[in-house]
């Protein structure tokens, strides 16, 4: 009898422990919530924070604020959020390139990586899209495939050499075997996509947004789309995928992660509080306006997962190509 009276005193002191946790829990969120932002305010995930934060401020029943923290290719925010209180009320917006790109480039500089989080889940994708020239004479992936081939060195146009858009060039001209020459610029896509137009780079990767204009406008060529499926906005653009191209998937994806040690608790009623806002049309709409689709993940665990996935993929691109921080 002495051995299950002890592990019933056990048993119902760890339930004693326990229903403070679990009652904080269930009224969580009792005070304002700060989701950082590790980018300057205007940039693409300054733009999905905005949408997402202003919907979930009323479905939790509490004040969510953004604070930008810019700097060193996102890391400085990152590290911001991975050092704050696992407590739920600092949330961290990470992306492709903080959370996938940023350990393979910075190497033994990078402090924090994704293990430092608690997944939660997807919200958004920002597809990036093949652009040339109006004067390169190729009108889809197969042509400027034989275009390069024909033209060993073409040079193409990237925003830095570890940015996201040089890496899915690195793995496009990778595939299909090209000797391709990389001319980087430094200030955004902004200057590349410039040169881009004026003729003195023929091709690039960029963000679907960034060129959407000069597409409609006939000052850019839209030669594929390196998503999984077609565009709703470029509805006649194939994609890389039906090119012939399965592996050149890419995009710059948002993900809600906490800091590591979070209650479970939190983390659920923020995933499903996720999932109910990026279901809602009005969302969907005002995203899509800024050429950014939502995006979830069925689990946290599910997010956690492809974090990974994407990390091996994009390490292994900018190992082979040796790319570094800009």
């Amino acid at each position: 009898m002495r051995p299950f009276r002890r592990t019933l005193l056990m048993a119902a002191a760890a339930l004693a422990l326990a229903l403070p946790a679990l009652s904080q829990a269930q009224a969580y969120p009792t005070k304002p919530i700060r989701m950082i932002v590790p980018f300057a305010p205007g940039g693409a995930s300054d733009f999905v924070g905005r949408i997402v934060v202003s919907r979930l401020s009323t479905e939790l029943g509490q004040t969510i604020f953004i604070e930008n923290k810019s700097g060193a290719a996102g890391n400085i925010g990152m590290e911001a959020a991975a050092a704050a209180a696992p407590d739920g009320y600092t949330v961290f917006l990470g992306n492709v390139g903080t959370l996938a790109i940023n350990p393979a480039i910075f190497g033994s500089k990078q402090k924090i990586s994704a293990t430092d989080f608690a997944p939660v889940s997807l919200v958004a994708n920002a597809p990036d899209i093949l652009i040339a020239t109006t004067g390169l004479p190729v009108k889809n992936v197969s042509e400027l495939v034989e275009h390069a081939r024909k033209n060993p060195g073409m040079s193409f146009a990237s925003p830095g050499s570890g940015s996201l858009n040089r890496l899915e060039m690195e793995l496009f001209r990778g595939e299909a075997k090209l000797d391709m020459t990389h001319v980087p610029y430094k200030g955004g896509a902004g200057p590349a996509i410039i040169d881009v137009v004026g003729g003195h780079v023929p091709v690039m990767f960029v963000p679907v947004p960034a060129a959407m204009q000069l597409i409609k406008g006939g000052k850019l060529k839209p030669i594929a789309v390196a998503s999984s499926k077609r565009l709703s906005t470029l509805p006649d653009v194939p994609t890389l995928v039906e090119s012939g191209y399965p592996q050149v998937v890419g995009g710059s994806w948002q993900a809600v992660m906490f800091p590591k040690g979070t209650p479970a608790p939190v983390i659920a009623k923020w995933h499903a509080a996720l999932l109910k806002v990026l279901a809602r049309d009005d969302v969907k709409s005002e995203l899509l306006q800024g050429g950014v689709e939502t995006a979830t993940s069925a689990t946290p665990k599910e997010l956690g997962d492809f974090i990974h996935d994407e990390a091996r993929r994009w390490g292994a691109v900018a190992k082979v190509s040796n790319a570094t921080p800009d």
